[in-house]
């Protein structure tokens, strides 16, 4: 293994910034399975402990604000990171030592994903904490992430179509990201996602499926994401990639629980090598996912 503070590292290093999620599906803990199966080494952040299943959000315990920031701090010094993702902030001290986190340790490729609510419709964010990300965190994204619902808090109108998720991706842009991809998953019809880098939108269509096991989707999405960055794809190939993933880790969702079951990243890394071996262009044998 390579010095990461002063040669190229072994393997892409990325932080995730998020709260746990006891049954696993989501948060920390679907972070962490997305970054290992795409290869990549995973740091984590904890901001809140959440007692959470396939039916809902039954608790959340904030992480102290100055702690979330020490463990921000120590990865970041120590072992450095190739990209950083966010997931839930909870709370205004939360979201405030974040940003100033990434503000003195220089954060690149930062992928936000703004989560709002959980699926089942628990806040999982304060209104002052939405406030923070909004004039902190945003400006200092490569990327931001939001879900049609979350698009249509942060630009202010109701998102249902193509057309209006262009205008909110403009809108969002004008809040300081880099880039925007406002996510099509509750589209009528099929599922595409609209990236929008300041100039120009790209299409990224994707099949749907009738299924209610959908538990994770954004956090693995931007955790895949970030993975990509980090393996210094280009921002349309890393969605393009977080793209292909996330549909195969739909496809072999995980029927677990009585509510909403967890996608499945392994099976959609699988799924991804085996695109890579016998899809077209004949890559090389051996090549990652990651780089088709």
């Amino acid at each position: 293994m390579t010095n990461p503070r002063t040669d190229k590292p072994a393997v892409p290093r990325v932080l995730t910034v998020a709260g746990s999620d006891s049954g696993g599906g989501a948060g920390i803990q679907a972070d962490i399975k997305v970054i290992a199966c795409l290869g990549g080494y995973a740091m984590s952040a904890l901001t809140a402990l959440t007692a959470q299943d396939t039916r809902g959000v039954w608790g959340v315990h904030p992480v102290p604000a100055e702690f979330v920031a020490q463990q921000i701090g120590v990865c970041l010094s120590d072992i450095g990171a190739d990209a950083v993702k966010t997931g839930m902030l909870c709370n205004a001290p939360i979201a405030r030592a974040v940003a100033a986190s990434f503000r003195a340790q220089d954060v690149k490729n930062l992928v936000v994903d703004p989560v709002m609510f959980s699926k089942s419709a628990h806040r999982l964010i304060d209104e002052e904490a939405e406030g923070v990300l909004v004039k902190e965190i945003l400006p200092l994204a490569a990327l931001v992430t939001p879900n049609l619902s979350e698009a249509s808090r942060l630009a202010g109108f109701e998102i249902n179509n193509l057309a209006a998720m262009r205008r909110a991706a403009e809108v969002i842009a004008g809040l300081g990201p880099a880039a925007v991809l406002v996510k099509g998953g509750h589209l009528v019809g099929n599922a595409v996602d609209l990236l929008y880098d300041g100039q120009t939108c790209l299409e990224f269509p994707g099949e749907r499926f009738e299924t209610k096991n959908t538990h994770g989707t954004g956090c693995s999405l931007s955790a895949a994401l970030a993975t990509g960055l980090a393996r210094g794809l280009s921002l349309p190939e890393a969605v393009g990639m977080a793209k292909r993933f996330i549909t195969e880790a739909i496809r072999f969702a995980l029927p677990l629980g009585s509510g909403h079951g967890p996608t499945n990243p392994l099976a959609a890394a699988q799924a991804l090598a085996a695109q890579v071996e016998t899809g077209a262009g004949q890559k090389e044998s051996g090549q990652s996912p990651l780089e088709e």
